[in-house]
């Protein structure tokens, strides 16, 4: 089955009809589809499928005659949507990994280690509100009993979903309606306990569409290599005032948290622009959801919940951007006669992408000696030491200095948006990513674009650095040891 054909098949899967975009939340109708999908398409190919109890799933290439995990290479991402979200954001990814395998298995490859692609649930936190939800539990980085309290927004709690006890009465709502898996704490149906999923995996490689403009301004470069993820984090801010009429009360007398919240949106706005684009500087807030209570046009809110997206360059420049936004908000919430109260929902540090495994693929993908890939900005080697010339390289590109070199020019490209190799990469799973030329460069909105001929060189790039790693695998770390 051709990549062509595979996208065909899962393309329809919570495609709205009137927008155009993409509603796949975890655990329900749509998603659960897509995981069966994924399944019918594993099972396809001959692949061993292995599931959690949290719905990760992972299809296994294994070597003739040996399932042993060790040294194993995982390749994958994700499968759910952010709301009204775009195509090719994760399933690109999973579509390219099962189709470089059809590929590897052309050319006539044969593995030395099991190749697995995953399937992450949860990636974009569209349902549940924790981003990387299923790759933090997979890592063992979010515990089940932090988890399974978590709450969508119509008060439904994770562990009810987990253990099908939601009383929702909607079709596949938990991941044992449609995929093999278990509750926490029981053996899945394809062997595998929680928290041992990824046992045995030397490294990570996603493939994922681009989301920004780096490939996009580029003629050349359909493919490109990822240097760093940024700091980002999400974080609550609940203003709370007064209900009263919204006819009989006197301006005068109002008590508005919808006010304190407009000032702060403009604050965050006016704060983050004073600085992104300055020298290396990069720095990006979005309020981009909104709950309103009681919610009636003809009265004044009791309380604003508003939820802020923040990233920046540095993890000190994330820090200094949420302390002027909050400081921003409390001194209009003291003008207004509100309350302000700050919850941090998620918080991901600086991820550089590790350092050896991305020359690998430099070199996979054409570059030809160290020095091409010390001039793309993977190995840097000078008196600062490696973790400073890591964060200063790291910085530069994130600036927008595309680094290229070596016969091939892959260009090597920092990211803002967060991906569960992260979540990996900081677990101490060495890992890297690719990225596929994105047309428009927007992404989280049907307007995500990538052509058929950009998706195809992405599968031939992923079948090459594949075919690299599991004919000469690198050797498997510790689960949870600090990333290098």
């Amino acid at each position: 089955m051709s990549f062509e054909q595979m996208w065909r098949d899962l393309e329809p899967l919570g495609l709205s009809a009137r927008t155009g975009g993409y509603f796949r939340q975890p655990f329900l109708t749509a998603e659960r589809e897509a995981a069966a999908w994924f399944g019918q398409a594993a099972r396809a190919r001959g692949l061993r499928v292995e599931s959690d109890g949290f719905g990760n799933t992972i299809a296994w290439w294994d070597p003739v005659g040996d399932d042993r995990r060790a040294g194993a290479v995982l390749t994958g991402s994700h499968l759910d949507s952010v709301l009204d979200g775009g195509a090719f954001d994760g399933p690109l990814g999973v579509v390219s990994s099962l189709a470089a395998i059809d590929v590897l298995r052309d050319r006539g490859v044969t593995p030395r280690v099991p190749l697995g692609v995953g399937v992450f649930v949860e990636e974009e936190g569209s349902r549940f509100g924790l981003a990387c939800l299923g790759s933090r539990l997979a890592t063992g980085q979010l515990s089940w009993s932090d988890a399974r309290e978590l709450r969508d927004r119509d008060g439904v709690a994770l562990g009810d979903v987990i253990a099908g006890d939601d009383h929702t009465d909607r079709p596949g709502s938990g991941p044992r309606a449609r995929a093999d898996a278990a509750v926490p704490g029981d053996r899945g149906a394809g062997g595998a306990t929680p928290g041992s999923l990824l046992d045995g995996v030397s490294c990570f490689v996603e493939l994922h569409c681009e989301q920004g403009r780096g490939l996009a301004l580029r003629d050349d470069a359909p493919v490109g290599l990822a240097s760093a993820i940024w700091p980002h984090g999400r974080y609550r801010f609940d203003f709370h005032g007064h209900a009263d009429h919204a006819g009989a009360t006197r301006m005068a007398d109002r008590r508005d948290p919808m006010l304190t919240y407009a000032a702060t949106s403009l604050a965050a706005d006016a704060a983050a622009r004073a600085r992104d684009g300055v020298g290396d500087t990069i720095r990006r807030a979005t309020f981009g959801r909104l709950d309103v209570r009681p919610g009636g046009t003809n009265a004044i809110p009791s309380l604003v919940s508003a939820w802020l997206d923040a990233r920046a360059s540095t993890d000190e420049e994330l820090a200094d951007l949420l302390s002027e936004v909050e400081r921003a908000a409390r001194d209009r919430s003291a003008a207004d006669g509100t309350t302000l109260d700050v919850t941090a929902e998620s918080v991901s540090g600086e991820v550089i992408f590790d350092r050896g495994l991305t020359s690998r693929l430099a070199a996979a993908l054409g570059a030809t000696s160290d020095r091409d890939i010390a001039e793309r900005g993977v190995a840097e080697r000078d008196a600062v030491g490696r973790e400073a010339a890591d964060r200063r390289r790291s910085r530069a590109l994130a600036a927008g200095a595309l680094a290229t070199g070596g016969n091939a020019g892959v260009p090597i490209i920092p990211t803002g948006a967060g991906h569960d190799a992260g979540i990996l990469q900081q677990a101490g799973i060495p890992t890297a990513m690719l990225f596929v030329r994105n047309e428009t460069g927007v992404s989280h909105s049907p307007e995500e674009s990538i052509t058929t001929a950009d998706a195809l060189a992405g599968v031939d790039a992923l079948a090459n650095v594949l075919a690299e790693l599991i004919t000469d695998p690198p050797a498997a770390p510790q689960l949870g040891e600090a990333a290098r």
